[in-house]
């Protein structure tokens, strides 16, 4: 007979029907609340022959058919159906514990000028978080010490909305050259810095849907946007890095082609307070160790764990 618990029931909210098999008693059921009406004058002879067979029936094994069944005023109350564990990678959190370890010395680059170091942080709030905009959307497809250049040559400018706008594209583009895709990212930086002074006062929005909004803002940014202006883990950053190395460890259920993609299986399985740490985490990791183009396996600590290894 199993239990409530293994049932998957609250306990709380359970009640158990019991279905005889034996045809000893006929006795019919009463209406709760009901109480047993007296014995007329014969039924009580009657009842008195039939007492000694029930004893002796006592005496028998009887099959008891027992089901659970929720009370109609537990239904639906505080109560949740048991979840199946669902998938997640083999071996992820040895994979993590080896990849922070590997993280240790925060010698990459990502964690001297990645985009928490490139903000002025003695700037007022709002023009933080706008410094924090623009070095996300010069780092798309640039390397980090290209980004940071930039950055400083802008802030030393006057990196604030009004001197953006006030700056024409030809010294804007001298100002953040070489950083990847720069005429397309002069004119992304002028039509975001004219719309956050037209919609936000000065500021930057405070919700991924309005930034992705936003001309040449995309997930990627919009999720580190959310971490590092506005302190909220609205999602997990995908970047090439992340993206390469969550396929390489098959992290991912299945090939993923896009980061949006890999973003989405991740924060299928990855718990949800992990989400901060695996950008800067992965990012570091695929700039020192796991490589675009001959990732140095022969040093890493996962060489026996990684999928993508065993192929090399």
């Amino acid at each position: 007979m199993c239990s409530p618990q293994e049932s998957g029931m609250n306990a709380a909210g359970v009640r158990m029907v019991t279905r005889s098999r034996s045809q000893g008693s006929r006795a019919r059921p009463r209406r709760g609340g009901e109480e047993a009406a007296p014995l007329q004058r014969g039924e009580a002879s009657a009842e008195g022959r039939k007492s000694h067979s029930r004893v002796k029936c006592q005496q028998k094994s009887q099959r008891v058919n027992v089901a659970y069944e929720a009370s109609d005023g537990e239904k639906g109350e505080d109560t949740e159906p048991l979840k199946a564990p669902g998938w997640e990678p083999q071996d992820w959190q040895q994979q993590l514990v080896n990849i922070r370890t590997m993280r240790s010395g925060k010698d990459a680059p990502v964690d001297q000028l990645g985009v928490e170091h490139c903000y002025d942080p003695s700037a007022p709030p709002k023009v933080r978080r706008y410094q924090v905009l623009l070095s996300l959307m010069l780092s798309s497809q640039t390397k980090d010490q290209v980004t940071a250049g930039a950055m400083q040559r802008l802030r030393a400018w006057g990196l604030t909305v009004d001197s953006i706008l006030q700056t024409d594209d030809s010294t804007l583009g001298t100002l953040i050259y070489p950083v990847g895709f720069w005429r397309n990212k002069v004119k992304y930086i002028k039509q975001t810095s004219a719309i956050l002074q037209q919609r936000y006062g000065g500021d930057i929005p405070a919700s991924v849907t309005e930034l992705v909004a936003l001309p040449g803002v995309g997930p990627k940014m919009a999720h580190l946007a959310m971490a590092v202006a506005w302190g909220t883990v609205s999602g997990i950053a995908v970047d090439t890095h992340v993206h390469r190395i969550a396929n390489r460890l098959r992290w991912t259920k299945k090939t993923t082609k896009s980061p949006e993609e890999t973003r989405t299986a991740l924060e299928e399985w990855l718990p949800r307070e992990l989400w901060s740490e695996i950008n800067g985490l992965l990012v570091g990791f695929g700039q020192q160790t796991c490589l675009p183009v001959r990732p140095r396996c022969q040093a890493c600590l996962n060489r026996a764990l990684c999928p993508a290894a065993q192929g090399l």
